[in-house]
């Protein structure tokens, strides 16, 4: 088994995540799991991307080259980062921010679509 391969395998047990649901997800091949496994082979680039950003983490941790995932971003790093700083910013500010976020992010894979 590759180190790629052992590292997803991780990443979707702590999310809790099937590989199905990955696959889906991301609009991957059915067969993509079973090509990893038995044959060995790796994605390439723009698909380890995908799976990188789905995971939050580097492309380098999936190959195997960084040894351990990035940090998960808090929500108070996101408020500190979007609104220089987190002081008076209610969790209705920052539900809102994160609800248009969503919106913008289902637009654009609208868009993708056709």
């Amino acid at each position: 088994m590759t180190v790629f391969l052992e590292n997803v395998l991780q990443l979707l047990g702590k999310a809790n995540i099937s590989k199905n649901k990955l696959l889906t997800d991301l609009k991957l091949g059915k067969n993509s799991f079973v090509n990893w496994e038995s044959r060995g082979t790796i994605p390439n680039g723009e698909t380890l991307s995908k799976i990188a950003d789905y995971f939050g983490v580097t492309v380098d941790y999936l190959l195997g080259t960084e040894t351990k995932p990035s940090a998960a971003v808090t929500d108070d790093d996101l408020k500190f980062a979007l609104f220089n700083g987190a002081d008076g910013i209610t969790d209705e500010m920052f539900d809102e921010v994160k609800a248009f976020a969503e919106f913008v992010r289902n637009r654009e894979e609208n868009k993708r679509k056709g």
